[in-house]
C-alpha cells in the first residue's frame, strides 16, 4: 500500500510538471512567461493578462466538492488582497482530473452554490462563512467568479504527455526518442530546478528561454526522468536506438568514459572495458574488415592507468596506446593501426584527452563518438562528419547495461 502511494504521489508531481511545460509550450507569444509555483502552482503571463491555476492529478479520486473547496477559499484570500490594493489582479483556475465524479458539478457556478458548497465549512466544531469573515458582498463573490474558471475534467496522465511530446517533436523536428529523451529529459530538469528556487523571479521562465534551454541534444540522468521510465526500461531503450545494430559496421568508434572518483572499483573498469571490446570489435579471418574500439578514461589518476594497463597486458588483452617504445611522444599513426586476427588488438586506450582530436582527425573512416559523463559533457568538439552520443551515467555499472 505504501509503494502504490509514493508511485501516487509522484505521478501527481510529474503531471504537475508536465502541466507547466505543456503551458510553456501553448504560450501564444515567446516573451510570455509563467512562474513556477507562485500564487498557485503555475502563473501564467502574457503581455495583458495573468492568470494563477491550481493543477492536481487524483486518478484514484472521485470528485466531490470538499476537495476543491479550500484551493477556491485560498484564492478568494488572494481575490480579498486584489480588493484591498495589496495584490495585482489576475484571474484564476483550477485543472484538475479525477477518477469519476465530474457530473456533481454543473457549470457555470453561482454565487449561491459557492458560498454553500465551497466558502462554508465547519472546522473544530465551528461552522465558518469564509465570504462573511472577508467582508466580501455578493457583488464581490460574483466578480471573483468571472476571474474563475474550474475545469474538472483535465486530460489523464498519459494524454497529457503525449500532447507534450508531439508538440516537441513539431517544435524541434525531432522523432518520438530525441522528443522524450532529449527534450522532455531537458524539460523535466529544468522545470524541477526553477520550482526549488525561494527567489520567486528565479521561478519566472519565459518561452523562448525554455526552449533554448531544453534544446540540447545530451541523455540526462535526470533523476525525474529515471524515475519517470523506470532505470531497466531506460537502459534498454538507449541499448536499442545506440548499440542494438546485429550486423555491425567497421567503423572507428571512440568510447569516452568519465571515471567516478567515488565508489571507484578498478574490477568493474575493466569488465567495462572487456565488455566494450567484445561487443565492438571484429577480428576474425572471415572479418574482411576488421576493427576494434578506441577507448578514453576521463579523470582516471595516471598511476592508475598505468596499474590499469599492466593488468590488462598480464591478461594478455593486447592494446595499443600509440607510444611505440620509452621516451616516446604519442604517434596517432601507431594507435591507428588495423587491429586483425593476428595482432589481436582488442583495444586502443588513449591516455589523455588531447590525443583524440589528433587521432581523430587521422582517421578517414566513419567515426563515432560516444560520451559517457557524470555531470558535464567533457568533451564538446564538434565535426561535421562525426557522429557524437553523450549520455549522463551515475555508475560504471549502468554503461555495461547500456552498450
Amino acid at each position: 500500500m505504501k509503494d502504490r502511494t509514493a508511485i501516487d504521489t509522484i505521478k501527481g508531481y510529474f503531471y504537475q510538471f508536465d502541466y507547466t511545460i505543456l503551458k510553456l509550450l501553448e504560450l501564444a507569444n515567446d516573451t510570455d512567461s509563467i512562474i513556477v509555483e507562485g500564487v498557485e502552482d503555475v502563473d501564467i503571463h502574457s503581455a495583458t493578462e495573468e492568470t494563477a491555476i491550481q493543477c492536481k492529478y487524483y486518478a484514484k479520486t472521485e470528485y466531490n466538492h470538499s476537495v476543491i473547496a479550500k484551493p477556491i477559499r485560498l484564492m478568494l484570500n488572494h481575490y480579498k488582497e486584489v480588493k484591498n490594493g495589496t495584490k495585482k489582479k489576475v484571474n484564476y483556475m483550477l485543472y484538475g482530473f479525477y477518477q469519476s465524479g465530474q457530473d456533481k458539478l454543473t457549470l457555470p457556478i453561482s454565487v449561491q452554490f459557492l458560498k454553500d458548497k465551497y466558502l462554508t465549512y465547519t472546522e473544530k466544531s465551528i461552522k465558518h462563512f469564509h465570504h462573511s469573515e472577508l467582508l466580501l458582498s455578493d457583488s464581490d463573490l460574483f466578480d471573483f467568479l468571472t476571474l474563475l474558471t474550474v475545469n474538472i475534467e483535465a486530460v489523464d496522465y498519459q494524454d497529457q504527455l503525449s500532447i507534450i511530446l508531439n508538440l516537441l517533436i513539431q517544435r524541434f523536428g525531432c522523432n518520438f526518442f530525441e522528443a522524450e529523451h532529449f527534450y522532455y529529459n531537458n524539460a523535466l530538469k529544468e522545470i524541477k530546478n526553477i520550482s526549488i528556487e525561494d527567489d520567486i523571479n528565479k521561478r519566472r521562465i519565459s518561452k523562448v528561454d525554455f526552449l533554448r534551454k531544453i534544446d540540447i541534444k545530451q541523455i540526462l540522468f535526470n533523476e525525474w526522468f529515471v524515475n519517470y521510465k523506470g532505470r531497466e526500461k531506460l537502459f534498454s531503450e538507449l541499448r536499442s536506438q545506440y548499440f542494438a545494430s546485429l550486423n555491425i559496421s567497421p567503423f572507428e568508434r571512440f568510447f569516452f568514459i568519465e571515471v567516478p572518483s567515488e565508489n571507484y572499483l578498478r574490477s568493474e573498469l575493466k569488465d567495462l572495458i572487456f565488455t566494450i571490446s567484445r561487443k565492438w570489435s571484429k577480428l576474425s579471418k572471415r572479418e574482411p574488415n576488421p576493427f576494434c574500439p578506441y577507448l578514453y578514461l576521463h579523470n582516471i589518476h595516471s598511476k592508475e592507468l598505468l596499474e590499469l594497463k599492466k593488468e590488462l597486458y598480464s591478461e594478455d588483452f593486447i592494446f595499443l596506446d600509440g607510444f611505440d617504445f620509452e621516451g616516446a611522444i604519442f604517434n596517432s599513426k601507431s594507435i591507428t593501426r588495423t587491429a586483425n586476427n593476428n595482432n589481436q588488438i582488442k583495444i586502443k586506450i588513449l591516455n589523455k584527452l588531447e590525443f583524440a582530436n589528433e587521432t581523430i582527425n587521422g582517421i578517414s573512416k566513419t567515426k563515432e563518438i560516444y560520451q559517457f559523463y557524470l555531470n558535464t559533457p567533457f568533451f564538446d568538439k564538434d565535426y561535421l562528419n562525426v557522429k557524437q552520443i553523450k549520455i549522463q551515467f551515475s555508475r560504471l555499472t549502468d554503461i555495461i547495461k547500456i552498450i
